[in-house]
């Protein structure tokens, strides 16, 4: 599902998607719209402007994951201020890509969150992550590996990044994550980059 006001900006998006093999079931140019045909088309994605003349594109992630939580939302927007992507993160979007990417930047960015990824344009993480100082006092404990993978995971880096930048197979990866979720009483990764966040993970 694209969600765009403007049309040629969501016709052409449309027409890369469909172009790269994906099936847009639906596009339009208002969030409520977008939220109120969502059961009927049920997208397994959704890119999503966060400018919209009817309600805010965080407005629309609520609704959208009140109506289908399995839905993965990617912020496909040209504000780059650090409250808007941070308020995108918290009500659930998997990630936030500017307009000036580049086709091929996108696409691999839909392909990733509709694996489940975060995706954020370059600075985009380090803009929002210096937002929160609070460490959970007492927490769980992770290994210093563990942290490491859950560092890379707030940068939006994929599973095979991750595995090639720490000389790591993707099923090592995967466990690594796993066994964060479980220790942190998490379920998916929109989750464990809110606690990446949230707990100033970063480097």
């Amino acid at each position: 599902m694209v969600v765009d006001d403007h049309p040629m900006w969501r016709d052409g998006v449309s027409r890369d998607l469909t172009a790269a093999g994906y099936d847009v079931v639906a596009a339009c140019g208002e969030g409520r719209q977008a939220v109120r045909i969502a059961p009927a088309v049920r997208p397994q994605v959704a890119v999503l402007d966060l400018q919209l003349p009817d309600l805010s594109g965080v407005d629309v992630v609520r609704g959208l994951l009140a109506v289908d939580p399995e839905i993965r939302i990617m912020m496909l927007s040209a504000v780059d201020e650090r409250q808007a992507v941070l308020d995108a993160v918290k009500a659930g979007a998997l990630g936030y890509l500017l307009k000036s990417a580049h086709t091929a930047e996108f696409l691999e960015a839909v392909r990733a969150t509709a694996a489940g990824e975060a995706v954020f344009s370059p600075g985009l993480a380090a803009l929002i992550l210096g937002e929160y100082k609070q460490l959970s006092a007492g927490g769980p404990q992770l290994t210093d590996r563990e942290t490491e993978v859950l560092r890379f995971v707030a940068k939006g880096l994929s599973y095979r990044q991750i595995a090639e930048r720490l000389v790591l197979s993707h099923r090592t990866v995967q466990n690594h994550v796993q066994n964060t979720l479980t220790k942190l009483q998490l379920h998916n990764r929109v989750e464990l980059v809110r606690y990446a966040i949230e707990n100033d993970l970063y480097d």
